[in-house]
């Protein structure tokens, strides 16, 4: 799928009623409404149909972004952690 016309903000308002009326008949495949400042592409509205079909990749991203950010750091005992959250430390070595 390539990306669709980029709509400017200002057209892009105009259009969402539209886009909703072709979301309710086509569904998840319904073209999306992409719009942005000066027509760069900047965000884009899609049926929730297929938005909640794409939450699981949505979540794997957001998870292998949390590991990128974490390799990075050293790993803590876990009477650390359990500490922190006003645990007893004891409990957990």
């Amino acid at each position: 799928m390539s990306i669709a016309h980029v709509l400017p903000s200002r057209e892009a308002r105009t259009e969402i009623p539209k886009a909703l009326r072709r979301f309710r008949a086509v569904g998840a495949m319904a073209t999306p409404v992409v719009f942005g400042s000066h027509r760069r592409p900047e965000a884009v509205v899609i049926p929730f149909e297929l938005y909640t079909s794409l939450l699981p990749a949505i979540e794997e991203i957001e998870i292998a972004q949390l590991v990128r950010e974490r390799q990075g750091e050293k790993a803590r005992p876990l009477g650390e952690f359990a500490a922190e959250l006003g645990l007893d430390a004891a409990d957990y070595e």
